[in-house]
Parts: structure tokens; C-alpha cells; sequence
């Protein structure tokens, strides 16, 4: 079974006493600069990981700003998540040179291989298959991209 998009398997980090100590500090280092809601965003993203609703709404509440001032960063910005990922993320390219060119094959070989669909964690944390727009290598398509 794969980790869920929707959160089960995860804890909150808001509720894990060093996470939380870790956001808060991020917050406390970033509040009052201008622009400081997305280098908390940005901060939030490579130390925790990702950036969960949960914490959408606890830095809101700290920052005194709506929740969907937060939200709308987040979810404009492709390359904030809102849920963990694994170790290793597997991109596929679904632009249209790199659709024609075979990455629907390529996707469900990594389906029967993984187990997870695009937007899954394999369960024991190793591989997030992801699809992406356009990775700017149209003349090699089909493209992907493994990453740590």
C-alpha cells in the first residue's frame, strides 16, 4: 500500500516536538521581512519536507495573515508539495513530444514495478513518482528524471 496524497501515514509535523521547534524557528527568523512569507514557504519546504495544510494554517495563524494567502502561495508554486515524498523522485515529463514519444508506457511500467500511481510514496519511503509539464529535453523524449 502506498503513503496517501491525503496524509495518512505521516505525523503532523506541527505536533512533533523537533519539527515543530524547527518551524517555529523558521517563522521567528523570517516574520518581519519583506517577502517573508515565501522564504518561510521555501524554508519550510527543504527542512520538513514539504508543506502539509496543517501547517499551511499554523503559519497563517503565526504571521496573522488569511489562510488562503498561504494557500494560494503554495498552490501556485509547483514546486511546493503538500504532502511527504520519498527519497528518490521519479519524473515523469508529460509535455507532447515526450507523450507521443512513449512516456504513458514508461509510466506504467513504473506503476507494475512501484506498485504507486503518479502522486504516490512507495511504502517504505524510497520512490515518489511524479509527472511534470515540460522537463526542457523535447529532442531525448521521452524524459524523465530520478532525483534524491
Amino acid at each position: 500500500m502506498a503513503v496517501s496524497i491525503t496524509g495518512q501515514g505521516f505525523i503532523d509535523p506541527t505536533q512533533e516536538p523537533m519539527q515543530k521547534e524547527i518551524i517555529d524557528d523558521i517563522l521567528a527568523r523570517n516574520a518581519t521581512l519583506p517577502g517573508g512569507l515565501m522564504v518561510i514557504l521555501n524554508e519550510l519546504q527543504n527542512e520538513i519536507g514539504y508543506v502539509s495544510a496543517t501547517m499551511q494554517q499554523y503559519v497563517a495563524t503565526k504571521l496573522r495573515i488569511p489562510i488562503s494567502k498561504v494557500h494560494g502561495v503554495v498552490s501556485f508554486y509547483s514546486f511546493f508539495t503538500t504532502t511527504p515524498r520519498g527519497r528518490h523522485i521519479l519524473k515523469f515529463c508529460m509535455g507532447t513530444a515526450c507523450y507521443v514519444g512513449g512516456a504513458p508506457q514508461l509510466i506504467e511500467k513504473a506503476r507494475q514495478v512501484l506498485g504507486i500511481d503518479p502522486g504516490e510514496t512507495t511504502p517504505d519511503g524510497a520512490v515518489t513518482i511524479e509527472l511534470c509539464r515540460c522537463d526542457g529535453a523535447c529532442s531525448q523524449a521521452p524524459g524523465s528524471d530520478c532525483r534524491r
